[in-house]
């Protein structure tokens, strides 16, 4: 059996427009999950119990439930909830973006205490509180450790992301799901959607490891 390469070659540009949209659901969410994951990270390990527990609540629920049952809690039942239907790039991002978030508060969390505490200390005997030596010491130092872990999420986040194609958002695997149902050419399609992912991870490391590279420069 022999692959059909016309229909690859003539399926691409719809195959990479929907990469851009995965690309885009992909950014933004990592975008929503870093702010997300830093206030949620840096109350992980606040001196408030309180706010310790609903991190850790948080945290916990989001790791320990699939990425997929959040999409459905978000597309299915929170419209139940508010009366109106919620649109589908907007259940994506957002049930990605708080996914995500729960991952990268681990990894700022990993980050800031791998910190040393004479940091917190030293900014402290500078009259600085809590809060702003946290802001201008720890988290700049942290950033540079968490870049690597931050990229692996940013890669794991790209591949789960297929996932939001089962409440009919056309990204990538979307997209290739519906040019089978017109082409029936499988195989080919599937092999091209593999490729193309693997072009943007393999990306996406690169640029991770050029990154990381240029800060340990510094």
């Amino acid at each position: 059996m022999s692959l059909n390469v016309d229909l690859m070659i003539n399926s691409l540009p719809l195959l990479i427009a929907g990469a851009g949209i995965t690309i885009q659901i992909t950014a933004i969410s990592v975008g929503l999950g870093l702010i997300i994951g830093m206030f949620v990270g840096i109350a992980r390990i606040s001196n408030v119990k309180l706010l310790r527990w609903l991190a850790a609540i948080y945290i916990d629920f989001l790791r320990g439930t699939p990425l997929l049952v959040q999409i459905f809690l978000i597309y299915f039942a929170l419209p139940v909830l508010l009366g109106q239907r919620v649109d589908p790039f907007i259940a994506a991002i957002t049930a990605c973006g708080i996914n995500s978030g729960a991952y990268i508060a681990e990894i700022f969390r990993a980050g800031i205490q791998a910190i040393d505490e004479g940091q917190m200390e030293a900014g402290r005997s500078l009259g600085m509180t809590w809060v702003q030596t946290m802001r201008y010491i720890i988290v700049p130092q942290a950033f540079k450790n968490i870049v690597p872990p931050l990229g692996n999420e940013f890669i794991a986040l790209l591949k789960d992301s297929s996932l939001v194609s089962v409440i009919g958002f056309e990204e990538l695997t979307r997209r290739g799901q519906l040019i089978i149902a017109r082409t029936y050419g499988s195989l080919e399609i599937w092999i091209s959607v593999a490729i193309i992912y693997l072009v943007m991870t393999l990306t996406i490391s690169r640029l991770v490891a050029y990154l990381e590279k240029r800060l340990d420069t510094k």
